[in-house]
């Protein structure tokens, strides 16, 4: 009679295969578990997740490469341009057209905001070229004081205001 089972030698030969396939597998699929530590009953257990709290830094045997980042799978070139190099992934049309709508939206508000301080300028340039002018007829002028008092401007006084227009000028008048 004879037995079913398999001969001792052709049963090391299945095992020695089954050992190959798995380090195959092994080597060629992604690990998933990033961390690896040693509990309190010096068992190793390997996880995706950090070792609780309580598992001092010395029985951490392996933790993530934080530098490593997962290469995204090269994408076909497209059929269009053949041999062309992987085109960028998809973009969700809509989230690109609301990027760029904002984009729009901040270059709109920063031109906005450069016509504003223009208009500014082009004001406080054209004040200060009224008084300098004013200044410089040589009529006379009173100006308030901090007590709020009118006085009228001496040559000094007249000098440093004529000083300030030519400063205001020269910043804002471009």
């Amino acid at each position: 009679m004879q037995s079913s089972r398999p001969k001792p030698h052709r049963r090391a030969g299945i095992f020695q295969a089954a050992l190959v396939l798995a380090a195959l597998l092994a080597t060629s699929l992604p690990a998933s578990a990033q961390w690896m530590w040693r509990d309190k009953d010096k068992h190793i257990t390997a996880s995706d997740l950090p070792p609780p709290h309580d598992i001092p830094d010395r029985d951490i045997l392996q933790r993530p490469d934080l530098n490593a980042r997962p290469q995204a799978p090269a994408v076909a070139a497209s059929a269009g341009a053949p041999g062309a190099a992987a085109s960028k992934p998809p973009v969700d049309p809509e989230l690109e057209a609301r990027r760029r709508a904002a984009e729009q939206q901040q270059q709109a508000k920063a031109h906005a905001e450069d016509q504003k301080l223009a208009a500014q300028r082009a004001d406080n340039c054209r004040r200060a070229r009224s008084e300098l002018t004013a200044l410089q007829s040589g009529q006379r002028m009173a100006r308030i004081n901090g007590k709020g008092e009118r006085e009228i401007l001496d040559d000094k006084g007249r000098a440093d205001e004529m000083r300030r227009a030519n400063e205001v000028i020269a910043s804002e008048c471009r």
